[in-house]
């Protein structure tokens, strides 16, 4: 078979790679525009341009030095969006310490497992956000805190911490202030700029938790060539200036906030807005209309939240231009809607994973309008990608598999967890995402799901997303989600948890005749439950083994599968 009838492509390599620390990187977007809006947060009255970011990283970073920590060691950062998170992700790296990101949803148990995994020697954290009291669950955790000095914390349950460094807020007893650390920056600044010169651009600076449906999370660990690299590629393709405003309202914890929005904006002089804390649909209007934003980031129910608000009408969004939507499958029809009704002709979709730093295909911004709605766009540059049957052959074009991605964007591996790294990358570096894809003869790639949420119904192979997608056609479906549920007759059946627009009314007999005579009869959901909300992860992934878990338990069936 020629090689171009193949699911196999690699990225173009016309513009180099960039062989630098993220540091170095991030010196010079400082020296070319320092004048220039470097981030806006709104809820926190910042307003600082480039020079004036720097100089807080630097003290920031050579603080941190000026308290023992050194190149290698691990930081964790527990606290939702906010300017520290900016100064503690790129102070960190000009250090080059590890950078551990905490899922500010977690708790007691995921809070103590993430800390020891990777031995954080500090943790910076915020003091409460939402239900979230930070440094009361600390102080559960580590009840030596409360009559520890600052930095001599021995905590039984956390052994290797020895300082909480706490944003916001009156210090409290055993933690040391964020502000203080800049302050003690004077006694570290000729380290600072020793160190810096010394590091490489494959040292690992960062570790994100995987969010795992079985087992206990992973830390994947990225270095600057990942992430800065991805960051830029990912700028390129909105075609990023220093003129542009990206507003950023994903959270920074995650992969979508810290690479496609915080790198991809200093990569190229752009400006970082954040809404606030944490998302909220009016909040995020406003900061865009006030700001006059040129690019918009979300996942998909963050711009259906901001489509339906009651006064979206009254916010003049003329200013966008472009952003991502991303972080889980993209509906065409909700792509369709943000391109009309919000002014983003120029919005992309990217699709990657964290263990990919994260991205492997994004759309262009002038991709044809039919393949930036319909598809995941075309392979990143400098990667390679492959879709590959059970036995790990490569498919035909147009053929569904699983993606393989190689290439700088690999992670190096899960911290500390050899076998579950060599579980998902290959001895030739290819990196297994789980995910079922398509590629066609163009290069486009299309998600087809998730190989566990495959669904098969009496020997035929369903897939939840293309039933997903007829259903957002109907006028009345705000939202859906499709999934197997165990069947003693056909192994498996199809079911549907839908949302409804407000004001409109739907019954499962009318979804039913929708689909009848349009989709293949096996594809019909069985199921249908009308819902107001689904489970997923902050970052807003679907959690479809919840809702097969209640789905089977209301319907009386043994789960048949694991997630």
């Amino acid at each position: 078979m020629p090689q171009g009838a193949l699911s196999y492509v690699h990225g173009a390599i016309d513009a180099p790679l960039l062989g630098e620390t993220l540091g170095a990187n991030f010196a010079a977007t400082v020296a070319r525009w320092g004048e220039r809006p470097a981030l806006i947060v709104r809820s926190q009255g910042v307003r600082w341009n480039y020079a004036a970011l720097a100089a807080r990283v630097d003290a920031f970073a050579a603080g941190l030095l000026a308290l023992g920590l050194r190149p290698g060691d691990r930081v964790g950062i527990w606290s939702p969006n906010n300017a520290e998170w900016v100064i503690a992700q790129y102070a960190t790296a000009r250090a080059g310490i590890v950078l551990v990101n905490i899922n500010p949803a977690y708790r007691l148990a995921e809070l103590e497992y993430a800390l020891n995994k990777v031995g954080c020697v500090a943790l910076i954290t915020a003091t409460a956000f939402k239900t979230s009291n930070y440094i009361g669950m600390l102080n559960t955790l580590a009840p030596e805190l409360a009559t520890a000095r600052p930095g001599a914390l021995a905590a039984a349950r956390l052994p290797a911490l020895r300082w909480v460094i706490q944003i916001g807020a009156d210090a409290a007893p055993g933690t040391l202030p964020f502000a203080a650390v800049a302050e003690a920056g004077r006694d570290g600044a000729a380290l600072l700029a020793e160190i810096a010169a010394r590091l490489q651009f494959d040292d690992p600076i960062n570790i994100q938790f995987t969010s795992g449906t079985t087992g206990a999370p992973k830390g994947a660990t990225l270095t600057h060539h990942n992430i800065l690299n991805n960051g830029y590629f990912i700028g390129e393709a909105m075609r990023l200036t220093e003129q542009d405003r990206l507003c950023i309202p994903v959270p920074l914890y995650h992969c979508f906030g810290m690479v496609l929005g915080n790198l991809a904006c200093t990569t190229h002089g752009a400006a970082m807005v954040y809404p606030g804390e944490g998302f909220d649909p009016l909040a995020v209007l406003e900061t865009v209309a006030e700001e006059r934003c040129t690019g918009l980031h979300g996942v998909p129910t963050m711009f259906i939240a901001e489509m339906d608000h009651p006064e979206f009408a009254r916010f003049d969004l003329s200013s966008l231009r472009t952003g991502i939507m991303a972080g889980s499958p993209c509906p065409i029809e909700v792509m369709r809607r943000a391109v009309e009704r919000m002014h983003l002709n120029e919005i992309t979709i990217a699709y990657g994973m964290t263990e990919t730093s994260p991205v492997s295909f994004q759309t262009t911004t002038d991709d044809p309008l039919e393949r930036r709605v319909g598809t995941v766009g075309r392979i990143h540059p400098h990667l390679e990608v492959k879709i590959v049957d059970a036995e790990g052959r490569i498919v035909p074009r147009g053929e569904a598999g699983e993606l393989c991605t190689r290439g700088y964007s690999v992670m190096l591996g899960y911290w500390d967890d050899a076998a579950r790294t060599a579980e998902v990358i290959d001895a030739a570096r290819w990196m297994h995402t789980g995910d079922l894809a398509t590629i066609d003869a163009e290069g486009y790639c299309n998600i087809v799901g998730r190989i566990k949420d495959m669904v098969i119904r009496g020997g035929e192979n369903v897939y939840p997303r293309e039933i997903e997608e007829f259903l957002y056609r109907h006028p009345a479906i705000k939202d859906v989600q499709v999934f197997g549920v165990p069947d003693p007759k056909y192994g498996e059946e199809i079911c549907a948890w839908i949302m409804i627009r407000e004001g409109q009314a739907l019954t499962a007999e009318e979804v039913r005749d929708f689909c009848t005579g349009q989709i293949a009869h096996y594809k019909v959901p069985r199921h249908i439950r009308f819902v107001a909300e689904f489970p997923m992860t902050v970052t807003g992934k679907m959690q479809k083994f919840l809702m097969r878990e209640r789905m089977a338990e209301e319907l009386g069936v043994a789960e048949a599968r694991t997630a």
